[in-house]
């Protein structure tokens, strides 16, 4: 999946800042590499991700807790996944 366009591209980056430096790396970096193949599967529990509170994400992101959803799980360790 491609970005429809511009707008959605800078609206998403947006929401991937968070104002904690370790999350914006990580959620952009997703967005950046991952993003433009993602299936709609994948596209929705990114979303779901990007709804979240910071705590929240710090808890899935620096591995304290794991998701409940299994398709926002996955994404989470696609997000926590090695650069290529």
């Amino acid at each position: 999946m491609h970005f429809q366009d511009r707008a959605e591209a800078g609206r998403l980056r947006w929401r991937c800042r968070r104002g904690m430096k370790e999350l914006d790396l990580l959620l952009v970096g997703w967005l950046e590499r991952r993003y433009p193949e993602a299936s709609a599967a994948q596209v929705a529990a990114f979303e779901t991700v990007l709804e979240q509170q910071d705590p929240v994400l710090v808890a899935w992101l620096f591995r304290r807790e794991r998701p409940a959803d299994p398709a926002v799980a996955e994404i989470v360790d696609a997000i926590l996944a090695p650069r290529d």
